[in-house]
């Protein structure tokens, strides 16, 4: 999968030269968490998150005035307490490398460039949430099944062509291999079936595979 078929665009930017007070409204109007900032032409020097303002605004316990306090942070630039030079990705780079920069480097969002590293777009780890939520269609209800197989090539036909067989209609497919483990793990989610008839397919499933669950997730009495 790739970044530009799943980031945010378009992007609302900042310039560096900006107040800190009206780039901490620019987030609380538009209800975002970041905001790349970028120069003249466009390009990305910097990002500028909620976290960077809560850090740089006085202590609720200042013995400011409220006139020294205002003067104080007019005074406070995007360039002054942004992250300079911050991790970027390109359109055409994977959404699974993004989640894995989002990961290992503890980051909210990544901004995305062109070749001329001009803000075409953002990813944030939200983003991977609804991610996940699209590749598994977990909000079409059905039921998801694991299994635990072997990591050898194959492996997975023999329950493919069970499920179509029983007339099952598969939704998703994601197989995952545990560091360390021998075995695979495959999540199959497949729509509705007739009561009974899923209790059969169930039955006849874990009776030639290693079924590890088989469940319907419910999510109207949640959201």
């Amino acid at each position: 999968m790739l970044i530009k078929d799943w980031m945010n665009t378009p992007v609302i930017t900042v310039g560096p030269d900006e107040s800190m007070m009206k780039a901490s409204k620019l987030l609380k109007d538009k209800n975002i968490r970041r905001l790349p900032v970028v120069d003249d032409t466009g390009k990305l020097i910097g990002i500028l998150s909620d976290r960077d303002i809560k850090e740089a605004s006085p202590s609720k316990a200042t013995t400011l005035d409220v006139h020294e306090l205002y003067y104080l942070l007019s005074e406070i630039k995007v360039k002054d307490i942004m992250t300079k030079n911050p991790v970027r990705l390109k359109a055409e780079d994977s959404v699974e490398k993004a989640a894995v920069l989002l990961s290992e480097k503890s980051l909210g969002g990544l901004p995305i460039v062109d070749d001329n590293d001009s803000v075409v777009g953002i990813i944030t780890e939200k983003d991977m949430f609804d991610i996940l939520i699209e590749i598994t269609r977990v909000r079409d209800g059905g039921v998801q099944m694991g299994f635990q197989l072997p990591r050898t090539p194959g492996a997975l036909k023999p329950i493919l062509e069970d499920l179509a067989g029983s007339g099952a209609k598969i939704l998703s497919i994601i197989t995952v291999y545990p560091k360390g483990q021998p075995n695979r793990k495959a999540f199959i989610r497949i729509d509705e079936m007739e009561k009974s008839e899923l209790n059969k397919l169930r039955d006849a499933l874990a009776s030639r595979y290693e079924l590890l669950f088989f469940l319907r997730d419910n999510l109207h009495s949640l959201i």
